[in-house]
Order: structure tokens, then C-alpha cells, then sequence
């Protein structure tokens, strides 16, 4: 995947099985406790998708052949959704962060956590791959990507660890390497909108920088909202996570 990422379907088994999942999603977003961020437009949802370890919801296979990713266990699902308006200012995020979400739809790196009172960038979540599986027809806030940007960052990232002990990867302040690749990803690398409907999935590489665009004027939705369900199983090690292509 030169651009960092692929898309998948139209095709039945996808569509069985996000209208399998859907009606889950919805109730689970119902009854959870996590709270709305920005501004009440975002839902996160983390692991919230009560599917079985293979993928299967309530008995609808997740189709790994089709996807081209090698079965393994997965976490529940993280259901992302959002609201119209999105993002809207919180007391949660500071005035420059949210112009970040909203100017450059908080574009990042998943794996990477903000670690101690100055929040130092650390890879804590060394994730195989990202899945993404969209459960409500809407063509608002859609994912965006910035093609070819894995490869700056793994060329930025592995620049930057070289000097330590690979076991010591993931304790490792990479907060300024992060932050001056990923400029050099604004500069160089296309932004791309991948909007998507239930019957389709997208693949993601790792490294692979990436965001959600604004709610846009016109945009429309159902009454849950736009959903997406995410995997991202964890890998073994800092280690592979970084170095392997």
C-alpha cells in the first residue's frame, strides 16, 4: 500500500455484517457512560461494540479472506461517532488543539499517548493495523488520510529511536520527532476524504497519519449519527510495530 491505505467493497458479507452490528451499536451508545467530547458532536466508544474475539456479531462472520488482513483476536469495537456541528469548542480542549481539530481534523498517529504532566508523546499502543467499518449511510465527517504519510513517519520515527535500546522503544519521549514529521506530512503528503457507506470497510496501515474532517454545511446523517467501527489489534512489541514494513 504505497498510499497507507485501501478501501474495500461494496460487497454483501460487509453489508451483513455492519446491519448485524448497527442496531448493537446504537444501543450501546444508548446506555454507555463514557461522555461526549467536543462539545457533545463526538462520541469516542471505545470498546463498546460487544463482538466476539473473531469479529463476529451476533453470529455474522466479519469476512477476514475478503478483508486481506490475517485473523486475530480482536478487542470490542470502537464505535466513532459523530454529531452535526462537529467539533464545537470544550472545556476539555485547549483554543489551540481545537483549531488543530477543526483546521487540520486533529490529524495523528494512533499508538501514540500523552504520558505524564507534559504529556510526552510515547508509543504505548503498538496497533497492527486499523480496520474501519462504517454502520450508518452518511456522507458527514468523513475519514481523512494523507497518502503516503506511513512512510515519513516511519523513516522520522525509526531516525528517532535508533540511538536507544530497542526494548526501551516505548518509554521513549518522541514528542518532537512526532510533531516535525508530521509537518513534514502537511507539506508533502495529498489530504484525502474516504468517506463511507455499510457494505464497504477501509484498511489502514499503522503509521499511516489520519483524522476526521468537520461536519460540512449540508452534510446529513441519521439521528444516532455518523458510526464507524474500529479495530486495531495490538502487536507484541514496539519493535515490530515500528520496524516492520
Amino acid at each position: 500500500m504505497l498510499s497507507g491505505w485501501r478501501k474495500i467493497g461494496p460487497d454483501p458479507t460487509l453489508l451483513a455484517w455492519a446491519k448485524a452490528a448497527h442496531p448493537l451499536a446504537v444501543a450501546a451508545l444508548r446506555d454507555t457512560d463514557q461522555p461526549l467530547r467536543c462539545g457533545g458532536t463526538w462520541a469516542v466508544g471505545l470498546d463498546l461494540l460487544p463482538n466476539a474475539p473473531d469479529g463476529r456479531v451476533e453470529g455474522v462472520p466479519l469476512p477476514w479472506g475478503l478483508l486481506g488482513l490475517e485473523a486475530t483476536a480482536l478487542h470490542p469495537a470502537q464505535l466513532s461517532t459523530v454529531h452535526p456541528g462537529y467539533p464545537r469548542p470544550s472545556a476539555e480542549e485547549t483554543e489551540s488543539a481545537f483549531r488543530f481539530r477543526l483546521n487540520r481534523d486533529a490529524a495523528h498517529l494512533d499508538g501514540l499517548l500523552p504520558i505524564g504532566p507534559n504529556r510526552a508523546r510515547m508509543i504505548k499502543e503498538p496497533h497492527a493495523w486499523i480496520l474501519g467499518l462504517p454502520l450508518t449511510t452518511s456522507d458527514a465527517a468523513p475519514l481523512v488520510v494523507w497518502e503516503g504519510s506511513h512512510l515519513v513517519m516511519q523513516a522520522a520515527l525509526r531516525a528517532a529511536l535508533a540511538p536507544h535500546p530497542p526494548e526501551t522503544w516505548g518509554d521513549v519521549d518522541i514528542t518532537a520527532a512526532y510533531q516535525a514529521a508530521r509537518a513534514e506530512v502537511f507539506r508533502t503528503c495529498p489530504r484525502r476524504e474516504l468517506p463511507g457507506l455499510p457494505g464497504e470497510a477501509v484498511v489502514l496501515h499503522r503509521h499511516l497519519i489520519h483524522g476526521v474532517a468537520h461536519w460540512a454545511e449540508g452534510a446529513t446523517a441519521p439521528a444516532e449519527g455518523r458510526i464507524v467501527a474500529y479495530f486495531r489489534p495490538v502487536m507484541d512489541s514496539v519493535q515490530n510495530w515500528l520496524m516492520q514494513d
